[in-house]
């Protein structure tokens, strides 16, 4: 029997890696998310100063080229084709897809459907007005081009087709002319330097190396003080429920600044987005300023906690 493959949580994070560096080589600053052939998230990373909610949208566009094996942009143009309650209906059923802008591009393993990668953020986005930016870095082959598109198909390896439309528009607008030159914006960039990032993603690895000690599978979110995730990944055969699960208490301990089996749930209402009261999340520090939480989850609570723990304590 044939089941939905989903990309290994290592090759997500080179993708991402490729990514952020190409964005700071760019001059641009977000977030990128990896979802899953099967519609669970992988990994997602926000580069320092990247901007909230760029996760959740970049993790939406992902979750719409990986689950319906199409660019997100197709999507779009279908969506806006169709009467609004059907439109409507879709994300209804599909919940995920309520951010179905252009960008996401499916992952392939030869002809299958994999993954999903697509970005967004503070500038990253199909405009090219960007304060300081080196205009070279967005053209290709003497084309205009736009930094999100850019980035996610230098990534895969595809060559540059944009997918917001308008790219000649938005580059006269913002120049005044087409460009006279190839450009530099496919060339390989640097290594970046994002020490937030850095700093999540090495408590999330920390994370993931207490688990495997303990020969179980989970998904650790990290997130600032607002809750807004930096750094998320789910280990290859995690429940699937366990990113949804992670990013909840990690929020609930980084804005309470407690652990999440502490906070009482009646004052949960309020908050902007979904977090839970139960075991699994505490508060990080800088010294003696809260800076973010630590979510886990996958196995029984009590157990994430403990992974938390082991972690935090660090």
């Amino acid at each position: 029997m044939s089941h939905p493959i989903d990309i290994p949580l290592r090759q997500a994070r080179r993708l991402i890696a490729r990514a952020i560096d190409k964005a700071a080589h760019v001059g641009v600053r977000g977030a990128f998310a990896v979802v899953g052939g099967s519609g669970a998230l992988v990994s997602a990373s926000r580069m320092d100063r990247g901007g909230a909610g760029g996760v959740e949208r970049a993790r939406s566009k992902a979750w719409i080229s990986a689950t319906q094996q199409i660019p997100s942009t197709e999507h779009h143009q279908r969506m806006a084709t169709l009467p609004a309650p059907l439109a409507a209906g879709f994300v209804a059923c599909s919940p995920e897809a309520n951010f179905p802008g252009a960008g996401g591009m499916p992952i392939y393993d030869g002809s299958v459907v994999v993954g999903g990668l697509s970005a967004s953020g503070a500038t990253i986005g199909p405009f090219v007005d960007i304060p300081g930016i080196d205009r070279r870095m967005l053209i290709v082959d003497g084309k205009p081009a736009n930094s999100e598109d850019l980035i996610v198909l230098w990534t895969l390896g595809l060559p540059y087709k944009g997918q917001h439309g308008d790219d000649e528009k938005r580059w006269v607008d913002a120049f005044g002319a087409l460009p006279d030159e190839p450009g530099i914006g496919y060339e390989n960039p640097p290594p970046s330097s994002q020490p937030e990032h850095e700093w999540a993603l090495g408590i999330a690895d920390a994370a993931i190396a207490e688990a495997v000690a303990r020969e179980m599978r989970i998904a650790v979110a990290v997130v600032d003080s607002r809750g807004e995730p930096i750094q998320q990944d789910t280990m290859d055969g995690a429940p699937s429920a366990a990113p949804f699960v992670a990013e909840a208490v990690a929020a609930s301990a980084a804005m309470f600044q407690r652990p999440s089996a502490e906070i009482d749930s009646r004052l949960t209402s309020v908050l902007p987005f979904h977090v839970l009261t139960v075991a699994g999340g505490l508060p990080l520090r800088d010294d003696d300023r809260f800076v973010g939480g630590l979510g886990i989850a996958g196995p029984d609570s009590d157990v994430c906690e403990q992974i938390a723990a082991a972690v935090a304590g660090r």
